[in-house]
């Protein structure tokens, strides 16, 4: 391990700390190991996450992304802005001397805006096929247990390719997860308008977010995974909601880096 920075809300002190209303701002940890066989979570930081998971001292969850010092420095070498924004907020606190970071280079105006354009392009794409499935899915919901599955599993997958189109736009990254509560929260860190699709305040509304996070898993190989219909009518109303916010949200940036490269052409 080469270094561990705190990224985010805590490392640019505007976090969010209201667990009455469900909105607590997570811990962002940023991991930098020697070889890349290191970045694989499931076999090397599955007990870390665990064990800070159980830990009452913490009390909040920790995400963790884990990459190799090359992947990192050719990133700052292409001027993406992720890492870019770490390299600038970033809190260290761990690091091994001897491996400092690239020099970041700064991006084109104009190859932000192609990069951004074609982001948003291929995943709203995504985005709206899921959805459309998603509605076929449900036509069956109130008779069939499988049905519900698969609409389910396809809400899921429309949530993650929608907090993964807008992350790409906004950052030119994200993390090597399906995990759509973490997903959720690094897109909601860089726009708070998000937060609008999935609201905390009432039981319910988190039960419905927590449903759809198994889905990605328990509604393709999990014989006791249900949803009911009512469920998953209010969770298409939240993912639709989300699908609008990004797709505003995600214009505007591919419009301000047009303006941008149209002032330096």
């Amino acid at each position: 391990m080469l270094k561990i920075i705190l990224f985010g809300s805590y490392a640019r002190t505007d976090w969010v700390d209201e667990p009455d209303n469900g909105y607590l701002s997570d811990f962002d940890l940023l991991v930098i190991v020697s070889h890349e066989k290191l970045t694989d979570i499931a076999d090397y930081w599955y007990v870390a996450e665990d064990k800070i998971l159980r830990d009452p001292a913490v009390g909040r969850t920790v995400n963790i992304i884990v990459h190799t010092m090359a992947e990192v420095n050719q990133a700052l070498t292409r001027g993406e802005y992720f890492w870019t924004d770490i390299l600038r907020d970033g809190v260290t606190l761990y690091e091994l001397p001897g491996h400092p970071f690239a020099q970041p280079q700064p991006v084109t105006a104009r190859d932000a805006h192609e990069t951004a354009q074609r982001y948003f392009n291929e995943k709203l794409g995504d985005i709206d096929v899921w959805i459309k499935e998603a509605r076929q899915h449900m036509a069956d919901a109130t008779v069939s247990r499988h049905a519900r599955k698969h609409a389910a599993f396809r809400l899921h997958q429309a949530t993650e390719s929608a907090y993964i189109c807008f992350l790409l736009v906004s950052t030119f990254y994200f993390p090597r997860s399906h995990n759509i509560k973490f997903l959720r929260s690094l897109a909601e860190d860089t726009d708070k308008r998000l937060t609008a699709a999935w609201p905390r305040e009432q039981r319910d509304d988190r039960r419905r977010f927590e449903l759809l996070k198994r889905a990605y898993v328990e509604a393709r190989y999990s014989d006791q995974y249900d949803v009911g219909a009512d469920d998953l009518t209010l969770q298409l109303e939240s993912v639709t909601q989300l699908r609008n916010l990004v797709v505003k949200a995600s214009g505007e940036r591919v419009a301000k880096l047009a303006r941008d490269a149209e002032a330096d052409a």
